[in-house]
């Protein structure tokens, strides 16, 4: 027997007007509102919307002000770093918003991705959001599909702006015009136009860090110095890293040039900055602004730099790295099998002393090695003994010292810089015309490539020609002023007279960094 259905009608309620003491709840409503730069004219824009829905809000009585979110000067295509629009959503999620108004869809977000998923994540909460400019409710039916045109076009706008500002950017590099944030940037900051000035004490404490270098410190003391002295960085701070130190040292920009577009957007959206590694053009501007330190100090510091990575590959293959900590750290080298000696505190038979021994005494490294054990004393007499035999013999070593500069002279580069930077200019035009026409301009570009990489070795081979001459005048001004032999060990005349010392089983070989080999026998 069949069931029959049971249908019960619900009659629709018939609605009364509640009385006043039933009044239902005023709607929250909370405004969002931005601005993309921090300029005088946008902020004038950005005080002007707060009050505008202030206005707004409160000129609707069923509705309570619930909040106004305002991020200035923030990018609106992510909304990572949007810190008043993510806690405007998160009021939203907590339930002390009930609608939210804005300007427009770009002022809301320019990415589609963004501007979607936080309307149907405000939707799901029953939460309405306004557009004023579009008059776009997303609760109404109409809403997303309009959302979705509307957000697209504000995505294509911002990549358009962002394309512009690059293109922009492009343009004044190649006029040489510079743009560099000075807010961690020690030893400059920036005049009224915008041009890059010195800061005097601050310059200061970037020429003590080349000189300091230059001198055989690590970047590690000469940041214990620093801080010690009570010095701050870049960025205001009391604790100097070795990163801040290497970055210093490496920057061109304090020898009054620039180098442009070390960096480039990937992402307009994401706003992902990669090193730039050739995939863009870069932009090299010579004298673009005041130098702090010389070219030549600049130069010699960058092959020092390079110097320091590998100061020593032993026989056996292995990189010995720099170390500034002793006066004969890297100094001491041994003459059966080529190693470094090492300083050890040693105990022999209960005495107690400090001595310097092969390498390859200490570690495994591959090769036999009987090189005798040398007190630290022996080595500082043995320097002594060095530097008074050529005073001794001063005549004959300042003609030696003659000789030497004379042959430096002699292996001057024919290859001049003027000639270089003519052949530069000229394919810099020719480039500029390549281009222009959409021509293929990588015969160009790599005739460029080269002159630059043979310019700097020209500069470096001229750089390390007066490191030369200087060390050979160094040498003639110290064996002409120094009147009488010296009676004892001075650490810092070690270090600016002294390359290296051989250890042999009968005799030592000082060679000084002018040149001149003294022997010195046990």
């Amino acid at each position: 027997m069949a069931v029959s259905k049971n249908v019960t009608v619900i009659p629709a309620r018939k609605h009364t007007r509640k009385s006043k003491d039933e009044e239902k709840p005023k709607l929250r409503v909370a405004a969002y509102c931005r601005v993309s730069t921090d300029s005088e004219e946008q902020a004038t824009s950005y005080e002007t919307q707060i009050e505008h829905y202030t206005a707004y809000i409160q000129g609707h009585p069923d509705w309570v002000l619930a909040g106004i979110f305002a991020d200035d000067g923030i990018s609106g295509t992510n909304t990572k770093k949007r810190e008043e629009f993510n806690r405007m959503i998160d009021d939203c999620m907590a339930g002390k918003i009930d609608k939210v108004i804005t300007k427009s869809i770009s002022r809301f977000a320019r990415n589609t991705v963004d501007c979607l998923n936080y309307i149907r994540k405000l939707k799901d909460k029953n939460i309405p959001v306004y557009f004023e400019k579009e008059n776009i409710d997303s609760m109404d039916s109409k809403g997303e599909i309009m959302l979705t045109i509307m957000a697209s076009l504000a995505q294509q706008e911002s990549q358009s702006l962002s394309q512009n500002v690059k293109l922009g950017l492009q343009y004044r590099y190649q006029q040489g015009e510079i743009q560099i944030n000075c807010a961690r940037f020690l030893g400059y900051t920036k005049n009224e136009n915008k041009k890059l000035i010195i800061v005097p004490e601050e310059a200061e404490v970037v020429k003590r860090i080349y000189r300091e270098y230059l001198e055989g410190a690590s970047m590690l003391k000469i940041a214990r110095g620093l801080e010690a002295d009570g010095i701050l960085n870049g960025a205001g701070n009391k604790k100097w890293h070795t990163s801040n130190i290497n970055q210093i040292l490496r920057n061109e920009k304090y020898i009054g040039d620039a180098l442009l577009q070390k960096t480039y957007t990937t992402d307009f959206l994401t706003k992902t900055r990669v090193k730039n590694h050739g995939l863009v053009p870069q932009y090299y501007v010579e004298n673009s602004h005041e130098a702090i330190i010389p070219r030549e100090i600049f130069m010699q510091v960058q092959e020092e730099l390079i110097r320091r990575r590998i100061v020593h590959t032993s026989p056996n293959g292995k990189n010995r790295t720099f170390s500034s900590t002793l006066s004969f750290s890297n100094m001491i080298i041994c003459g059966g099998c080529g190693e470094f000696f090492r300083r050890i505190h040693w105990n022999n038979r209960g005495k107690k002393s400090i001595v310097w021994r092969c390498i390859s005494r200490l570690e495994n490294t591959g090769r036999f090695c009987d090189a005798r054990t040398v007190l630290e004393s022996t080595i500082e007499q043995v320097l002594i003994r060095a530097i008074n035999q050529t005073l001794c013999d001063k005549d004959n070593f300042l003609s030696v010292l003659k000789n030497n500069i004379e042959t430096v002279l002699s292996h001057e580069n024919d290859t001049t810089l003027a000639d270089i930077n003519k052949r530069l200019s000229e394919l810099q035009s020719e480039l500029v015309k390549l281009a222009s026409s959409k021509a293929d301009y990588e015969k160009v570009g790599n005739e460029i490539y080269r002159l630059r990489d043979e310019k700097q070795k020209v500069q470096m081979d001229n750089i390390n020609r007066d490191e030369v001459k200087k060390r050979i005048a160094d040498m003639d001004a110290f064996l002409r002023e120094q009147p009488t032999s010296i009676t004892g060990y001075d650490e810092q005349l070690v270090r600016r007279l002294i390359e290296k010392v051989t250890v042999y089983e009968d005799k030592f070989t000082v060679e000084f960094k002018s040149g001149l080999t003294v022997d010195v026998d046990e």
